[in-house]
């Protein structure tokens, strides 16, 4: 039976001199600093969602107008420019690529709240994209050379702890101070941080030697381009399909998150700030506590079978997909808001184990690259088309259901969660067989 330390490819690999090491303390801490880099990435992202209501009222915006904004905007920028600054990480230091990124998009947060009208508000929002388009391929690759094989999906799990932790805060803090302070101020706040950050990261990240993890140095040579890495995973069943399924897990989950603040105030009129003190801590630390237990979970599982990566991620989806739907079916917020809180930890599972498997499908040369072929599938239909689809949906809706028209356009979108674990479970077939393929086409 195959396991991941068999199925990772040399890529033109040599055995690497122990002449680098670095402790397990200071491991953690690479861990630990990327997660929060990953937690301002998500707060500079997600607190657009809590303060779309004043956005709305202010700018006069329609459903169709926040969901460009949120969604397609944002995400053909972050997705599109994530694999040429992928493949920059591939040749270059990573540690530089994720400082500069991190500055460039804690800046443009700041000048959304300088926003005059839709159109400026939009191209700072463009802005913040392009600047995270830098974030999470290089961060994927650092991982994977600092971190064995055998700890990489808890590892990526902890990594992924920043979606519900910047959501968490993003929730939080954009709540209470579009509240007292205004939506502009909120953008200010959240977004200064990161510029502190990102000299701290510069200051103490260092660049580690590609393969260190697995022991293997990579020989010099010219690097694969964008097309031959697509080429090369596109070539395994089991990574299409967990790419499909990744885009479809993300175009549900972005399409909730970014609406359900919405949802709250029109369908159950909660102000804002209660929205984001009952989100932030049932989709932060929920949200949290499933990706780490996935991670958690697909490792110590996948000893004895590899494809417990995928279907770990399936079985989240097919137990909690009913809850979902009790979310919009509930008559009061407070029944919706509990019934939220079951899918948001069982759902969030996949996060270590997608990444990892990506990681392990690609050879040393490939894998930022890999990383952002990944984000560019799932953000394109998933962060592009989730928002803006339930936006278009609520519009076409409001003329027979008014304001619970959006509440119907989050039931019918949810439905995707079964399709998505669908693709889990095809890539499981064949995950075992394409993993060693790459290993003996290495």
């Amino acid at each position: 039976m195959a396991n991941v330390d068999e199925a990772i490819p040399a890529d033109a690999a040599v055995p690497e001199e122990k002449a680098t090491s670095f402790s397990k303390p200071y491991i953690r801490y690479v861990v630990g600093i990327l997660t929060v880099v990953y937690v301002f990435n998500f707060i500079d992202r997600q607190i657009l969602s809590i303060l779309l209501p004043s956005i709305k009222a202010e700018f006069e915006l329609s459903d169709t107008a926040l969901g460009f904004l949120t969604g397609f905007a944002f995400a053909a920028f972050y997705a599109t420019l994530g694999m040429p600054i992928a493949r920059l990480a591939d040749r270059h230091s990573r540690v530089n690529i994720i400082a500069i990124s991190l500055s460039i998009w804690s800046l443009m947060t700041m000048l959304c709240g300088a926003a005059a009208n839709f159109w400026h508000l939009l191209l700072a929002r463009i802005g913040v994209g392009i600047g995270e388009a830098g974030g999470s391929p290089p961060s994927h690759s650092l991982i994977a050379d600092y971190v064995p094989v055998d700890g990489r999906s808890t590892a990526l799990g902890i990594y992924s702890l920043g979606v519900s932790i910047g959501i968490l805060f993003g929730f939080l803090a954009g709540g209470w101070l579009d509240e007292f302070f205004g939506w502009r101020t909120a953008f200010f706040v959240v977004g200064l941080p990161g510029i502190l950050l990102a000299i701290i990261l510069k200051l103490t990240l260092k660049e580690p030697p590609r393969g260190h993890s697995e022991g293997i140095a990579q020989l010099e040579g010219d690097h694969p381009t964008v097309a031959e890495v697509v080429r090369h995973l596109w070539g395994q069943r089991a990574f299409r399909h967990i790419a499909l399924a990744s885009a479809l897990h993300a175009f549900v989950g972005y399409g909730v998150i970014q609406w359900m603040p919405s949802f709250l105030h029109r369908t159950h009129e909660m102000p804002t700030w209660e929205i984001g003190s009952w989100l932030a801590p049932i989709i932060g630390i929920g949200g949290g506590l499933g990706s780490v237990l996935g991670g958690v979970l697909a490792d110590r599982l996948a000893k004895r079978d590899i494809r417990w990566q995928m279907w770990i991620s399936a079985l989240g989806l097919f137990i909690g997909a009913p809850f979902a739907v009790g979310v919009y079916i509930s008559p009061d917020p407070y029944t919706s808001l509990l019934f939220l809180a079951i899918p948001t930890v069982i759902i969030a599972v996949y996060h270590g184990p997608v990444y990892a498997m990506t990681q392990a499908l690609a050879p040393l040369r490939m894998r930022a690259v890999a990383a952002a072929v990944l984000l560019f599938v799932t953000n394109i239909i998933g962060l592009g088309f989730g928002p803006q689809i339930v936006g278009i949906i609520s519009d076409l809706l409001k003329p027979e259901f008014g304001l619970d028209s959006l509440r119907y356009a989050l039931l019918i979108v949810s439905s995707l969660y079964l399709w998505s674990g669908l693709h889990y479970l095809l890539a499981a077939r064949t995950l075992r067989e394409d993993l060693a393929r790459v290993k003996n086409s290495a």
